[in-house]
């Protein structure tokens, strides 16, 4: 769906491009609507529930909805493409269906992927992203599946596929490089332990493996690492900070070009709170998001944006539909001794994770 932005009286003319609806453009977007004469820049029709994705592999329907449903009314408008290009010094983007999008202000919410090894051909190769194509596979053939990462998503995924697919013949294992759940608390990772031996999973730590084509499974799901999405800025000569991610100051501006703002994954944002750069994670693309439409509002009415400050409370982590974990965590994302288990924590994660979309169509309200 493409829309056209809606002038108001004595709304701003400053035009704001925004590339990515997830998590952080779509909140900067709709936080800014009223502000600003925005555009949103992404291929596709819909917002993705990203935290879901382990639950859409497992045969959960869907995890999207419609971007129409957000911008309805906001004034904002969609163009349904891919960023191809950034002209930081002539202030346009690109995209592929060949047009050329003049911007004031840029909004770079590219965010990130998984890390899948380039080198890998490996058909059997599947990953968050692909979680369509890997229930299609799981539903319809049996077998051995092998998820690679032993962090949170790993963890997720891992349990939510046992829990669905071994009463249909299918047996789990998880490979880790070193602990599995290594942020966790002594307790939280016990209890992560014993839901995965409680499903099935069997589990080797102190497994390195470079690709998929080293593991030995019918199906491999690769949850390793994230990489931001920040080919387009280095192309275009934005500053990459050493973690690959594009490097900001503290109001989440590019240190080169700080008329281009970076929230979500594809950002280097880092707050003494937090003790330095932010993880990705949807629970950093949100208040990043917001941050910025603030930051942006700020300079649209003359004034300096504020640094970020940001720091954490607790980390989510849904072992199935039956259980959970609730990580309470210092700001600087160290464990604290405290957590939740079991079905309350199973009702505490579907709840953040509802509450997020929720907050996000309470942000297009707003207009």
């Amino acid at each position: 769906m493409t829309t056209t932005p809606q002038q108001r009286p004595g709304h701003p003319t400053n035009r704001v491009l925004v590339l990515g609806a997830g998590y952080a453009g779509l909140m900067t977007a709709l936080r800014l609507g009223p502000h600003a004469q925005v555009t949103l820049i992404d291929p596709a029709d819909h917002f993705t529930e990203r935290v879901r994705l382990h639950e859409r592999a497992a045969g959960r329907p869907d995890v999207t909805h419609p971007l129409a449903h957000f911008l309805h009314r906001t004034g904002i408008a969609h163009v349904p493409a891919r960023a191809t290009a950034l002209d930081p010094e002539a202030r346009f983007v690109t995209t592929d269906d060949g047009r050329r999008l003049p911007y004031d202000r840029l909004v770079y919410a590219l965010g990130s992927r998984t890390a899948l090894p380039a080198t890998t051909g490996d058909p059997r190769a599947y990953t968050a992203e692909s979680a369509d194509a890997l229930h299609k596979h799981l539903r319809d053939r049996p077998g051995t599946v092998t998820v690679v990462g032993g962090g949170l998503t790993g963890i997720e995924m891992a349990t939510e596929l046992a829990e669905t697919y071994r009463p249909l013949g299918t047996s789990v294992r998880l490979l880790s490089g070193g602990p599995v759940g290594a942020g966790l608390s002594p307790r939280g990772a016990a209890h992560v332990h014993r839901v995965l031996q409680a499903r099935g999973v069997r589990v080797e730590e102190g497994r390195r493996v470079a690709t998929p084509d080293e593991v030995d499974a019918d199906v491999v799901v690769w949850a390793a690492s994230l990489l931001p999405n920040a080919e387009l800025a280095a192309s275009a000569g934005l500053t990459l900070a050493p973690s690959g991610r594009v490097a900001v100051d503290s109001s989440l501006r590019s240190l080169s070009h700080p008329e281009i703002y970076v929230p979500g994954d594809a950002g280097a944002a880092s707050t003494a709170e937090a003790g330095g750069e932010l993880r990705m994670a949807c629970a950093t693309a949100l208040p990043t998001g917001i941050h910025t439409a603030r930051s942006i509002a700020r300079e649209l009415r003359g004034e300096e944006p504020e640094p970020l400050g940001f720091g954490y409370h607790f980390q989510c982590v849904s072992l199935g539909r039956r259980d959970g974990l609730i990580q309470f965590v210092r700001p600087d994302d160290s464990p604290r001794d405290r957590l939740l288990t079991g079905r309350p924590a199973a009702a505490f994660k579907e709840l953040v994770v509802r509450g997020a979309t929720w907050f996000i169509r309470r942000s297009a309200h707003r207009h």
